[in-house]
């Protein structure tokens, strides 16, 4: 089996979330199992010079993308025994941020996704499966099933749209990006891409890939429904049949207390010494007092959907109990000054970092007694696993993947590894938090018990790496004949020969589509839905 991943992230070339950590893990894992797992991403002038100086270029080529054909490099490397591409074009790639930029990020993914399909035949690698991650890769399979049928090559190429959060989707302007792609205005629907007037990247994923992943069983449940769906809940209603939700891993090579290049002192299950030496390690590097207090991490994108609006309700009565807090990360003004505000109102308490740290984020984990998610919305969490792993007890909002990796604590039978509350309300957290304050401080033989449970729980990549190629199976083409005409795709419709003015009005003519129930598929605009 021939497995292509695509996406717009992967550790370690560039990161900027969890996709990049999912992107960098899951390709090692399913290599185990003999496939040829390769993996496609753009080249950044913002990678490291360190895996610049291992690539090399293995063609070049002209893309035709509008009106104009426009230069594309392949650059390759081999890391942990699997293959990168590296989709070259410094006008691209190397000015401004990898995300953002509006209209320049339009052109900048539209770009990606047409060179990624222009590329197979140079690279000489058709695969069985393209596996696309987010919006930003979700025209590949509109491009897929609008333009290429007619190559058997192509046709043979089954789909899987992987989306990591549904919140983000590619937005624009229909005109800005048609005749860049190709795309004919027939496709400019709500049954293909048109959402609200724009055309919608993520759309394109969904609507046109043979199979739909996304990164936990319970999300995959949740943006069914009106309340996490995004305006997109009716679409995936009716593409239920094809969506599965498979947990994500973790990297135990990379997040592994015992061997973590990033601590002062290594611990494991057998040895947890060294885990109260990293508190006092980690104390001393933010400036918290040195004493033996319950110490809360919390690492995340400062945004509300990361429950940062329940923190700012209740800091105060938190710290009330006596506990110290440290906060990573970057993200919106406004929780970015309520930090900076806890950080001059409680120096010896509070420490927030308002930066993306690795190492120091290494240090919160090991730390950390507790770790803090009270997450709106979680697609499936890595957070949490690594926590876990690290000996922190997680508390948690019952969301997405927080809901499927955490067990509540019972007293009653003795059995759980973390804390959680189910409604996003601040007072529930704030007592959910006690409760487990509680239990530190006067339970010591049951917090340890709870540690070495979320210690011993097994969230690598092996079984998800399972769950993937079973599902790749399920979609593969037949073994392909020698001499065996193409039937597994319907070629493209041939127009009629007619005159030129009447072949502009066929081309606006609609074309039937699978059709939408009218009723699931209505849409409140953006501007009315209801706030999370």
């Amino acid at each position: 089996m021939k497995v292509l991943f695509v996406a717009s992230e992967c550790v370690p070339f560039v990161k900027t979330g969890g996709l990049a950590d999912v992107v960098g893990a899951l390709p090692i894992a399913l290599k185990e199992s003999g496939a040829d797992i390769r993996v496609m991403l753009p080249k950044y002038g913002i990678i490291d010079e360190y895996w610049k100086s291992r690539m090399r270029q293995l063609c070049h080529f002209e893309v035709l993308f509008g009106w104009e054909k426009v230069y594309c490099g392949v650059e390759t490397l081999e890391d942990n025994g699997v293959t990168y591409y590296f989709i070259d074009n410094e006008s691209f790639f190397y000015v401004g941020d990898i995300y953002g930029d509006g209209f320049y990020e339009a052109l900048r993914f539209a770009f990606f996704c047409r060179a990624v399909l222009e590329a197979l035949p140079k690279i000489d690698f058709f695969p069985d499966i393209l596996h696309l991650n987010d919006w930003q890769t979700g025209m590949i399979p509109a491009l897929l099933k609008t333009q290429y049928l007619g190559s058997a090559d192509y046709a043979r190429i089954r789909t899987v749209f992987s989306i990591h959060n549904l919140k983000f989707q590619g937005l624009f302007a229909w005109n800005d990006l048609a005749g860049r792609l190709g795309l004919d205005a027939r496709y400019f629907t709500s049954e293909y891409l048109e959402f609200y007037g724009c055309l919608s990247f993520m759309k394109g994923g969904l609507v046109f890939a043979d199979r739909i992943s996304t990164v936990s069983p319970t999300y995959a449940g949740e943006i069914k429904t009106p309340f996490y769906g995004e305006n997109l809940d009716g679409l995936l209603r009716v593409r239920e049949s094809t969506l599965s939700g498979i947990l994500n891993g973790i990297d135990y090579t990379i997040f592994d207390p015992s061997t973590d290049r990033f601590l002062t002192h290594h611990f494991d299950a057998k040895h947890l010494e060294g885990k109260q030496k990293c508190k006092r390690a980690l104390q001393k590097e933010c400036g918290l007092e040195e004493r033996d207090v319950p110490l809360i991490g919390f690492i995340a994108r400062l945004s509300t959907q990361k429950g940062l609006d329940l923190i700012e309700r209740v800091l105060g009565d938190i710290l009330r109990s006596d506990v110290q807090i440290v906060f990573l990360g970057k993200g919106d003004q406004r929780y970015v000054d309520l930090l900076n505000w806890a950080n001059w109102r409680y120096p010896k308490r509070v420490h927030a970092r308002i930066e993306l740290d690795e190492g120091l984020a290494h240090r919160v984990y090991a730390g950390a007694d507790m770790f803090l998610m009270p997450s709106q919305f979680e697609p499936c969490g890595l957070s949490q696993m690594i926590a876990l792993r690290y000996g922190a007890v997680p508390i948690v909002r019952e969301t997405g993947g927080l809901k499927d990796t955490i067990v509540p604590y019972n007293m009653y039978t003795d059995e759980g590894n973390g804390f959680s509350f189910a409604n996003y309300n601040a007072h529930e957290m704030l007592d959910t938090i006690e409760r487990a304050v509680h239990y530190w401080r006067d339970d010591k033989p049951m917090w340890k018990r709870m540690m070495l449970r979320g210690m011993a729980d097994d969230f690598s990549w092996a079984k998800p790496a399972e769950q993937y190629l079973a599902l790749y199976n399920s979609i593969l083409p037949p073994p392909k004949k020698a001499g065996d005409p193409c039937t597994l795709c319907p070629q493209p419709e041939k127009l009629p020969d007619v005159e030129e003015a009447a072949l502009e009005e066929l081309l606006k003519e609609e074309i039937p589509a699978e059709e939408i129930p009218a009723e699931e598929h209505k849409e409140e605009p953006p501007e009315t839905k209801k706030e999370k």
